[in-house]
């Protein structure tokens, strides 16, 4: 119960923020081009209360799910509603939204997604510039080396421990990222402790490391971040360890006999040692050792998995170290670039049979994510799903389908090309069509996220 409302609490307060910041982004252009702005309400169903200024009526209603703008004159269909001055939006009212040239209602459109844009990166340079959490791990002990990459040719094994990296003693976690980041391309000196024994190595850096977000695997070298073993957070619906019968909170011991504590260098293992073959896995449930559990990965965007969720381990800490606001700024701009496509590849996946359906989330998994995030000890989750959902809220507006923006902007598009309006009768059998279309997709994902949900787990196969 604790967990539900945790999630619709914070579910309430992440949509409400994203949508009314959308719906300040028309208000603002509606304002500025001069049509009249009837109403901005955050939340929805009857007033509570709020305040009259000009032509606006500012209030606060009782559905606190997001918020709406009312302009004079706009209606889906784009009807008129009424015509003389005791009846505004007509044919002659210079405030109605039909009545302004299609660019500046263009503009209007676009204005809400450009504002969830705007968020995004502003949440992100919040977080980069004043908080920015680093992982506070003191000792650089090598957990996993890929076959045959650089590093594997360098001699390195799993249970090094790195003393030395580049004339730097004892480099802690983040200072070793920081210096493959500063010597990518370059061949690296390093020592390394290995059974009491002091190891002397060389390993060339390639080019395309990504060691900013912790990413050396193109090297070989996966960093140990943690003592624990994994722990799943959550099983994916149909997949192979629910299959198996693994639940959340189980423990992975190993992995045919290999100790990972991370959920990457267990993908890499998949990937490069098994290659798809069938693992056993020894899983600890509730303090004891199960028997062992053999399970067959899938494959899915080019590697194998297995079909849960890491659970953030309980011995991982962080500490903060803020960026410079030039580097926050780059470093939130890299963000939006990489998290501003999600929606689209995946709906790209799913039209090309990549992903199933049955993989989208709605509201109901945005709202588990949302608890998730807010139970989190960590900033760059909370940070970091508001400003993803920001995005792809924008991206999701500027869809090319009636109803939303970017639907109103190709039917605007197409009567500029047009040099005339499209008849009123098309535009309502458009948008019929469209609401038919929307509302059967939103209840197909509203189902698909409450199946998710563990409490109907005992009812799948």
């Amino acid at each position: 119960m604790h967990d539900f409302f945790v999630s619709a609490v914070a579910f309430i307060v992440l949509v409400g923020l994203m949508v009314v910041v959308h719906e300040f982004g028309h208000f603002i252009v509606a304002k500025l081009c001069g049509v009249r702005v009837e109403a901005f309400s955050v939340g929805f169903g009857p007033r509570l209360f709020g305040v009259k200024y000009g032509d606006t009526d500012y209030k606060v209603c009782l559905l606190p799910l997001g918020g709406f703008v009312k302009m004079t004159g706009e209606t889906p269909d784009g009807i008129q509603t009424g015509t003389g001055p005791e009846n505004p939006g007509g044919d002659n009212d210079p405030g109605s939204f039909m009545n302004h040239p299609r660019w500046q209602r263009m503009l209007i459109g676009v204005a809400g997604p450009v504002s969830n844009f705007i968020l995004a990166f502003v949440l992100m340079l919040i977080y980069f510039n004043f908080i920015h959490e680093v992982p506070d791990i003191r000792t650089t002990k090598i957990e996993w080396i890929t076959p045959g990459s650089a590093a594997d040719q360098a001699g390195l094994k799993p249970g090094d421990v790195v003393t030395n990296f580049a004339t730097r003693s004892n480099p802690d976690y983040q200072t070793f990222y920081d210096i493959a980041a500063d010597n990518k391309g370059q061949s690296v000196p390093l020592v390394v402790s290995r059974n009491g024994e002091t190891i002397q190595a060389k390993v060339q850096l390639p080019t395309n490391i990504d060691p900013k977000h912790y990413d050396l695997d193109k090297a070989g070298i996966f960093i140990q971040d943690a003592q624990s073993p994994i722990q799943i957070e959550q099983v994916s619906p149909d997949s192979p360890v629910q299959r198996a019968g693994l639940q959340k909170g189980d423990k992975i011991l190993s992995v045919d006999g290999h100790t990972f504590h991370s959920v990457l260098p267990l993908v890499d293992y998949m990937q490069e040692v098994d290659k798809g073959k069938p693992v056993t896995l020894s899983i600890e449930r509730n303090g004891a050792t199960l028997p062992p559990i053999t399970v067959q990965p899938y494959q899915q965007d080019g590697g194998w998995r297995l079909g849960f969720q890491g659970a953030i381990p309980d011995d991982f800490a962080v500490r903060p170290e803020p960026m410079s606001f030039a580097s926050a700024v780059t470093e939130s701009k890299d963000f939006c670039a990489s998290s501003s496509l999600l929606i689209v590849n995946v709906l790209k996946k799913v039209l090309t049979h990549k992903v199933s359906v049955k993989q989208l989330s709605g509201p109901v998994g945005i709202a588990v994510a949302a608890g998730q995030a807010v139970k989190e000890p960590y900033w760059s989750a909370k940070f970091g799903l508001a400003a993803s959902i920001s995005l792809n809220l924008g991206i999701l507006n500027l869809l090319p389908f009636p109803i939303l923006d970017g639907g109103l902007i190709l039917l605007l598009a197409v009567e500029s090309i047009m040099r005339r309006d499209i008849n009123i009768i098309v535009k309502e059998r458009i948008y019929q069509a469209a609401f038919v279309v929307l509302i059967a997709f939103f209840a197909f994902i509203m189902f698909n996220d409450v199946s998710k949900l563990q409490m109907f787990n005992h009812l799948k196969p």
